[in-house]
This record gives C-alpha cells, sequence and structure tokens, in this order.
C-alpha cells in the first residue's frame, strides 16, 4: 500500500518570498538539482515554487526505505499520476511482477510520458536518502530521456550521481546550492521581523545574519528561542557555533520552553515516521494525541499534515533527528518500548509491514520473527521476496535457526532474488525441525506441515541453479512422493523443477508432461498467472517436437484462462500473444505474427512475464528479418540481450545464435564466421540439447561457406531423432537440401574446401528464403508494388529485398538478375 502523504505538497512555511530562486526554477529544460546541507530550505524553496498558480506538478518526499527498486519506483509513477492521471498505469502494474527489468518499467512509462500534452514537473525531495546503485542508473536513464514537456526537479543533501556535467555543458541542467540558498539580510530582517514578529534591531538582524550566515534552519529555532525573551539582544550575542552545535542548543531552547508534558510527547513520538492521534496515544500511554498533534502545528514546532484532514503529520527530519538524539541521552532506556507499543498498533490495525519495522527497530526479535512468519504467504503470493529477504536478514540467527518456516523462507527467498550463500545452511536449519523439540518455535501451522517438500523443493531448486540437473531431479521426485494430494502449491514447485531438468537434457515428452502437472497444480492453488508461465514452456516444447498446432493450442487454452471481460486481465497474457507470433513467423506468415505482437504491444509489458521484454523484442526481430531490415533486427537482438533473464527457463535458442543467422541473411558471412570462432564451435563438439540451436547454426554458417558437412548433419540429425525433436530434424533436411544446391551453383569449381576456409560459389552469398520469394517474382510481370502486394511487405521492404539480391548476384538490374539467377539454376530450386 502507498502513502498518500509522500505525495502532499507540504505547506509553505518560511513565508519570506525567494522569488530569485524561483525564477532560477522556472529556466530548468530538464533538470533542476537543489542541493545542500539539512536546514537550508530546499523544499521550502521548491514546494513555494512548484505550487505557483497554473504550475501542473508532482511531488514525491523520500525516505531510507525507498531504496528498494520496487517500491522506488512504484512511488515515482504514481507520484507522476497525481499530476498526469493517464500516465503510469502498465508500469505500476509491471512492477507488480517478480524482479521486473527497470529498463521495461521506464519504456513503459516514458512512452506514456511522450504522450502528455502540458508541462509537468516532477519533485523528488530528499533524494540523499537513496542509494542503490540500480536505481540512481534507471535516474539517470529517466533524465536522459525525459520528453521535452516533463521537468525534473531534485532536492538532496548530495548531488545525485547523474551525469552533471554532461547535462552542464549542454544547457540543461539549473543548479541551486547553499550559497545561494542562505537568506540575504533582507531576506533574514523579512523572516525575524515580518513572518516572527520579532520586531529585532538592524543590529541585532545582521549580527544573527552573520552568526547563522543565512542558514534557515538555525533562523528558525533561534526565533522560537527567542519569542517571549526579554534580553532578545543578549541572546544573539551569546549565540555561537557549528551546524550542529546550533542545532542542539536551540533545540534545548525549545525544548525546555514547553510544557513538560509537551515535552514528553515530543521525545517519546519522534520515533514515529507518521503521527497519528490514535497512534501516538497507543505509543505515549496517553489520551489526547490528537489534540497535542493540533497544539503543536499551531506552535511552528516543525510537524507538518499529511493530509487535508490532519489525521496523519510528520516532524521535520531535522528536527527528528534532534529529539531522537535527545530521547537516545534521556530516556534510552524508554525507546525499546516504544517501538514494541507502536509495533503492536501497527499490527492491531492492519499494517503488519510498519509493524515489523518497529519490531526490528525495538530489537524485539522474536516478535518481529512473529510478525513476519505470518506474513510470508502474502509476500510470496504478490511476488515481495525482496521485501521478505530484507526482513529476514535483520533476524539474528538464533531466532531464525529454531523457527523452521522462517528457515526454509529465507533459503527460498534467497534462491528467488538470485543470491544463493547460505541456502544449505537455512535448509539444513529447516531440516532439523522437522520432527519438533522442545526450542522449537511454529506460529504458521499450515507451512509447517508442507516444510518436508519446501525443502526437497528447494534443494532442487538450488541444484537447478548450480547445473547439477541429476540432483535436481532427484530432489524433485522427493518433493513429490512426500507431498500430499492437496499439497498443490509445493507438488506444483517440484514438478516445474523436474520439467526444468527434463527440458535441458532434451527429453521433451518427459518435460511437457511435468510441466502439464505444474499448471494443474498452480491452477489448484490459485497460482492462475503463474500457470500461464507454464504455458511458455508447454508451448516451446511442443514447438521443438514439431507440433505447431498443439503450440498454438496451449497458448489459446492459456489466454482463456483469464476472467470474463471487464475484469483484469492476467500478467502472462501478453506472452502468450508474443508466442503465437513466434508460431506463425515459423509458417512464414509474418502479417499474423505481426498482428499478434501488436496485440502483445497493445496489453503492454506491466501484463508480462519476467521473460516478455526479451521475447517480444526477439519475435519482432525475426519479422524485421523476414522483411529485409536486417539492421533493425540486429538492433531488436541487441536490446533483447539487454534486457534478457533466465527465469530458471534452459537458454536453447541463445541470442548471438539468433544474431549470427541474421548475419547469414544480410549477407555478413564474414561476421558469421567471427561468431562459430568466438564460441569455440566445431564439428566434432560433443552434441547436447542445450547447444542444438548453436550447432545449427554452425551448419548453416559452414553451409554458407561450401563446406561439406554431412558426417556432421548425420550426428545431428540422429540427436535429433533419437529426442523426438522433429523441428531440428527438418532443419537439418533443410540444410542437406541447401547444400547440395550450394555444390550445383559452385561449376566449374575444382578447389574442395575444408572447414575454415571459404569455397568460391556461383552467389557471392547464399539468398536468405525471402530474397529467393523476391527473386521469384522479378521473374514475372509483376511491378514492385504488385511484388510488395502479393508477398503482403511493403514497397521499400521489397526494394530492400531487390538490393541485396543484386549485389548477391552480382548484378545491377532486374532483366541481369533474373538471367544471373536463369544461368544457376536458381528458379529451379
Amino acid at each position: 500500500m502507498l502513502l498518500e502523504g509522500k505525495f502532499r505538497l507540504p505547506r509553505r512555511r518560511v513565508g519570506v518570498s525567494r522569488g530569485r530562486l524561483g525564477e532560477r526554477l522556472e529556466g530548468a529544460t530538464r533538470l533542476a538539482v537543489v542541493s545542500a546541507p539539512a536546514g537550508f530550505g530546499k523544499t521550502a524553496l521548491v514546494s513555494e515554487w512548484l505550487g505557483a498558480a497554473g504550475r501542473r506538478g508532482a511531488w514525491l518526499s523520500l525516505d531510507e526505505r525507498d531504496n528498494d527498486s520496487a517500491s522506488y519506483w512504484s512511488y515515482l509513477v504514481a507520484a507522476l499520476r497525481t499530476a498526469a492521471p493517464d500516465v503510469g498505469a502498465a508500469a505500476l502494474s509491471l512492477l507488480q511482477a517478480s524482479e521486473p527489468p527497470v529498463e521495461a518499467v521506464l519504456s513503459t512509462l516514458l512512452n506514456d510520458l511522450e504522450a502528455v500534452e502540458y508541462d509537468v514537473v516532477l519533485v523528488l525531495d530528499d533524494y540523499h536518502v537513496i542509494e542503490r546503485p540500480e536505481i540512481h542508473d534507471g535516474m539517470a536513464f529517466l533524465v536522459e530521456q525525459l520528453p521535452p514537456r516533463i521537468r525534473l526537479v531534485i532536492a538532496s543533501r548530495v548531488d545525485p550521481p547523474f551525469p552533471l556535467a554532461r547535462m552542464r555543458a549542454r544547457g540543461e541542467l539549473v543548479e541551486i546550492r547553499s550559497a545561494e540558498l542562505r537568506f540575504t539580510a533582507g531576506e533574514v530582517a523579512a523572516y525575524l521581523n515580518g513572518v516572527m514578529g520579532l520586531a529585532l534591531t538592524a543590529h541585532d538582524v545582521a549580527k544573527l545574519e552573520a552568526r547563522t550566515e543565512g542558514w534557515i534552519a538555525a533562523l528558525q529555532l533561534a526565533a522560537l528561542s527567542m519569542q517571549g525573551r526579554d534580553d532578545v539582544s543578549g541572546f544573539i550575542a551569546g549565540f555561537a557555533g557549528n551546524d550542529r552545535h546550533i542545532v542542539d542548543y536551540l533545540a534545548e531552547e525549545v525544548l525546555q520552553r514547553q510544557p513538560e508534558e509537551v515535552q514528553h510527547f515530543l521525545l517519546q513520538t519522534s520515533i514515529l515516521d507518521r503521527l497519528s492521534g490514535p497512534l501516538c496515544d497507543a505509543v505515549t500511554g496517553q489520551g489526547g494525541g490528537k489534540d497535542r498533534l493540533a497544539a503543536i502545528e499551531r506552535g511552528n514546532l516543525f510537524l507538518f499534515p499529511l493530509d487535508d484532514q490532519r489525521r496523519w503529520y510528520r516532524y521535520h527530519q531535522l528536527f527528528a533527528d534532534v529529539l531522537q538524539a535527545h530521547l537516545l541521552d534521556q530516556q534510552p532506556d524508554a525507546v525499546r518500548s516504544l517501538h514494541q507499543r507502536a509495533s503492536a498498533w501497527y499490527e492491531a490495525n492492519g499494517e503488519r509491514a510498519e509493524a515489523i519495522r518497529h519490531s526490528l527497530a525495538a530489537k524485539d526479535f522474536e516478535q518481529a520473527a512473529t510478525l513476519i512468519e505470518l506474513a510470508i504467504p502474502a509476500l510470496r503470493r504478490t511476488r515481495q521476496e525482496a521485501v521478505a529477504l530484507t526482513w529476514l536478514q535483520a533476524l539474528p540467527d538464533e531466532v531464525l535457526s529454531v523457527r523452521p518456516v522462517l528457515s526454509v523462507s529465507y533459503a527460498g527467498t534467497l534462491l528467488i532474488t538470485h543470491d544463493p550463500a547460505g541456502v544449505d545452511r537455512r535448509l539444513e536449519d529447516a531440516q532439523r525441525h522437522l520432527q519438533p523439540t522442545a526450542e522449537t518455535i511454529v506460529v504458521d501451522h499450515n507451512e509447517y506441515a508442507h516444510l518436508p517438500e519446501a525443502i526437497e523443493t528447494y534443494r532442487a531448486a538450488q541444484s537447478i541453479a548450480q547445473g547439477n540437473l541429476s540432483a535436481t531431479v532427484t530432489h524433485a521426485r522427493q518433493a513429490l512422493a512426500i507431498a500430499a494430494d492437496d499439497s498443490h502449491l509445493w507438488r506444483a514447485a517440484s514438478a516445474g523443477l523436474l520439467g526444468l531438468a527434463y527440458w535441458a537434457t532434451g527429453d521433451l515428452e518427459a518435460a511437457h508432461e511435468a510441466w502439464t502437472a505444474c499448471t494443474t497444480g498452480l491452477q489448484a492453488s490459485g497460482y492462475t498467472a503463474d500457470a500461464l508461465g507454464c504455458a511458455i514452456a508447454l508451448a516451446d516444447i511442443r514447438s521443438a517436437q514439431g507440433r505447431p498446432t498443439d503450440a498454438m493450442r496451449t497458448f489459446e487454452q492459456a489466454l482463456n484462462l483469464n476472467p470474463t471481460p471487464g475484469d483484469p486481465v492476467l500478467r502472462g497474457s501478453a506472452d502468450m500473444y508474443v508466442g503465437l507470433s513466434e508460431l506463425h513467423l515459423d509458417r512464414n506468415d509474418p502479417q499474423t505474427a505481426t498482428q499478434y505482437l501488436a496485440k502483445a504491444h497493445d496489453l503492454g509489458d506491466h501484463l508480462g512475464l519476467p521473460q516478455y521484454s526479451y521475447r517480444r523484442r526477439v519475435a519482432m526481430a525475426r519479422i524485421r528479418e523476414a522483411e529485409g531490415d536486417y539492421q533493425a533486427a540486429l538492433e531488436l537482438l541487441d536490446e533483447a540481450e539487454t534486457v534478457y533473464v533466465s527465469d530458471y527457463f534452459p537458454n536453447v535458442r541463445p541470442i548471438p545464435a539468433v544474431r549470427a543467422r541474421v548475419w547469414l541473411a544480410a549477407g555478413k558471412l564474414d561476421k558469421a564466421i567471427a561468431w562459430a570462432g568466438d564460441q569455440g564451435l566445431t564439428v566434432d563438439d560433443d552434441l547436447s540439447y542445450l547447444r542444438e540451436y548453436e550447432h545449427l547454426t554452425l551448419a548453416r554458417v559452414l553451409t554458407a561457406q561450401g563446406i561439406p558437412i554431412d558426417a556432421f548433419l548425420d550426428r545431428l540429425q540422429q540427436a535429433a531423432e533419437d529426442g523426438n525433436r522433429a523441428r531440428s530434424v527438418n532443419e537439418i533436411r533443410a540444410l542437406r537440401a541447401q547444400s547440395a544446391r550450394t555444390a550445383r551453383a559452385t561449376p566449374g569449381t575444382t578447389a574442395r574446401a575444408t572447414p575454415g576456409s571459404t569455397l568460391k560459389q556461383g552467389l557471392v552469398e547464399p539468398l536468405s528464403a525471402r530474397e529467393f520469394d523476391v527473386l521469384r517474382l522479378l521473374g514475372t510481370d509483376l511491378d514492385g508494388p504488385g511484388i510488395a502486394r502479393e508477398l503482403i511487405v511493403s514497397l521499400n521492404t521489397v526494394r530492400t529485398h531487390t538490393k541485396h539480391i543484386y549485389a548477391k548476384l552480382g548484378v545491377t538490374n532486374r532483366r541481369a538478375a533474373v538471367r544471373r539467377a536463369t544461368e544457376l539454376e536458381l528458379f529451379s530450386r
């Protein structure tokens, strides 16, 4: 649940116009950075400027918890939607997936922003709390790609690690720093005498301005301390010290001038990020919290409302820091109990995440562990493994080791977040408590009942991550053997892992059977969206077996799992359309393939599974290749490689091999030869299903060179036939035919090619299948537009193919091309 108060524009607190700085902000074309130490009025300046009439702005107040990537981007997108409601829906949905690629999220968001027809300013306040490099990298990408109508303002205590020098050189950066943020003498006077009503002499104002050097926070605290004093000049004369000392000194002065009950309230509630009346009552053990908060706000004690109804507030961070320091100094023993009370209130009010945070802050690890254990099922269902990992890492080993449900959950979270260190230890801890002892602690007994199969399932997952397929099969089978019939989720998970192992070894029928069982279990346990992920595996397997109709049926049946029209579409639906697109490409039907890919695009990245961004780009690359636009195809493959995630699926069609095939189609044989060399591929390699696609690509490269590879093809065909992989068998047969055509196209050549050499051919480079189609029509009476209509492609695509044909035949016009093709007997093939 997102906290709405983080999007609330802070109320103007300083009361002094900073017009000169507002003009600087107005001049920003892409990025404005307001960078200065704490208390220099960064928030006040930007909020005053953003709140000016007619400016459409989005505000996001950041805190340390936003260092979780998914949380950070969710808040950023949601903030933008407060100013531009039509943007970001797809990006927010995508962020609900497990480990969503940040590039996909930002690309989706940027596409939405491109359509915005009005100026929008996004402000990120307190950006210095963000420490995660991947968030900084994503922000740098976002800033570079922002559409012209979108401006970003960052308020921070340190410069953000963006390419500021480059933007500065391009005139796209406005910078406002502490020297400019300091109050001028006139602004100091306007604040102290006008806003705070102190009636100071010009001499006193000048002295205070010199002592504080225009530091706004110190001026605010000083003004509060001077209220009601008889000897204001004496106070100012004795006022000295560096920033930290000033804050400490003045905070004492402010606190000491409050009634004792207010001091206690301020100190005790300083542990809270957000304050409400009922929550403060629970933490302090007193009543009247709502009225107390209202009075503190009226007294300008650095308390800001987070909503218009004034149900929730927050302290100024600088003030909260000082209060917390005094709390630790004066009441160190009270801190733990205060956090415990906050935790209890949040748990009772349905905010378990906040309850866990306060239990951890209290170092009440037993209570935190209890709450985390209760939260695990919901976190697993919503794919919030990163959140679970943060909590679990905060627990001491002595607490974890006696809680088997947490131990096995910890192991699973480490595996899912690709951090395998420590998995063995956590599984061993859980294993020791399969038979409970006096020290065993179990809160969620339903989770505990499924512990045996959970342990075996995660051992299977660990094995597959290590590439140990035989151990994967052993553990997955053991999990299935011990799981009860109604243990649907764990039976599904272990069956899926078994399917992955069979798939990687090329035992496709066994893999299909296991994935079918996985699908059934996921649906029975309510994980319907994950069942769509199984459909990808099932269809890929059927396609490899040469059963494209069954593969299509698999995708279509998966799409039928979606609820009735009007209800939300299941995540994974976009992947089904990508799969259908690729199957139609296999049928040499790029028009229908394009239509299905358009349906996937219309659904958006947020309805795709982890591999969606990668698979969609590969499918689009194949379409571009079919159209003869090889450069676009290669660029799409490069993009696909950057967003590739395995999701534990075997990588049976690696991008470099796909790229090599495009090079061959484009006539860039030298690049394809270099690829084969870089991969270390030879005709004498041991054969495996995982490298079958690469070896088939190698066979294409060697055939294009005119190198005899009959023995290599024999070995490949035998392996494919043994594994019932009909698609590979068909490709091998086509390669044999192509090899024979190449041999016939080299009359009078006496040289015999050997691996590593290139045989002089009748063609400079072999024609692709689509180029053969165009060549055949060049021999008819059809003109260019007619050929385009016949092949259902654009006229530009026909021209591109024709250009490639002329180059490969060594001719310069259509008539010469037809004559050359006739000489080479190309029309008879």
